[in-house]
């Protein structure tokens, strides 16, 4: 196996580059821009705009890699739904570009995706479950989803996740754990919705789901995420819990509060069945993650 990793400088990305060291599998790395990450060896960077066509064929033909695993995307919701066409440009166009380019080497694509496909409707949903994106973000992701579910090629796999978090080099955005713990900390007034329920996922455990995928030839969608559902609120207690942090001043809001640009579902969270059947998928839940997140950051 020769596995080429996109969005290699993000949190998923640089897991999944730590996870191929550990287990001797032969891989290229690519961002756009310097590798971030100071474990990627230099030999096993490029530089790529997955926007750009041409680059993408002279990577693909020189690297000839088996196995793709695609995280680069545009995933800042509100600046999505501010900035449509560059949203489609890099989850949508980026998205073709990449798939054709591995349809032409006969590489096994996976494509990572989100609870945002789902209405928020129902929760805990199931790989065969309709979607129905809220927002421009979502749309974008249910449309990449469709170039691999339309294609007559089957060589793909598709993993959707929920809130990832944890920490990594250089990164050029937090996530909702590492900021609740910041937050946390200096005891601040935190107004925290009560009204919007994840499933949030510990970015190791993704990497390992989405290593499995490729390992085992897995084809088809897969939802990998934490074990279980909370809401924003409770999972921001949560953490104040295993830090033993005060939680009063902590206010409960609506989501109609905050007036954000994109709608988002309300309720979402997985059924992991089908992971834990195929892959073996053991997610660990907030207390676990949060003993090895302070190693990391010790």
């Amino acid at each position: 196996m020769k596995l080429l990793i996109t969005g290699s400088n993000g949190l998923l990305g640089q897991k999944i580059v730590k996870l191929c060291l550990k287990r001797g599998v032969d891989f290229i790395a690519t961002s756009q821009g310097e590798n971030r990450n100071s474990a990627c060896p230099q030999s096993q960077y490029l530089s790529l705009d997955i926007t750009n066509e041409q680059q993408i064929k002279e990577v693909f033909s020189t690297q000839l890699p088996t196995h793709v695993i695609h995280t680069a995307a545009m995933t800042n919701v509100d600046q999505c739904e501010n900035e449509p066409e560059n949203c489609r440009l890099i989850n949508v166009q980026g998205t073709t570009y990449l798939f054709e380019a591995a349809q032409r080497l006969e590489a096994h694509f996976e494509l990572l995706s989100t609870d945002f496909v789902f209405d928020g409707e129902k929760g805990n949903y199931v790989e065969s479950d309709p979607v129905n994106p809220l927002s421009i973000y979502a749309q974008s992701k249910v449309d990449a989803e469709r170039i691999l579910l339309e294609s007559n090629y089957a060589n793909w796999s598709i993993a959707r996740t929920i809130i990832v978090y944890g920490t990594a080099e250089n990164l050029s955005r937090t996530n909702i754990v590492l900021w609740a713990r910041e937050a946390l900390k200096k005891g601040n007034d935190l107004n925290i919705v009560d009204d919007q329920f994840r499933s949030p996922t510990w970015a190791e455990d993704l990497a390992w789901g989405c290593l499995e995928i490729v390992n085992r030839n897995k084809t088809g969608i897969y939802h990998l995420s934490g074990p279980k559902t909370y809401s924003i609120l409770n999972l921001v207690k949560e953490i104040a819990k295993y830090y033993k942090l005060s939680t009063d001043f902590i206010k409960p809001v609506s989501s109609t509060t905050l007036n954000q640009a994109a709608k988002r579902p309300p309720k979402t969270g997985f059924d992991l069945s089908k992971a834990r059947k195929d892959l073996a998928y053991k997610p660990m839940d907030i207390p676990e993650a949060l003993e090895i997140l302070e190693e990391e950051l010790a």
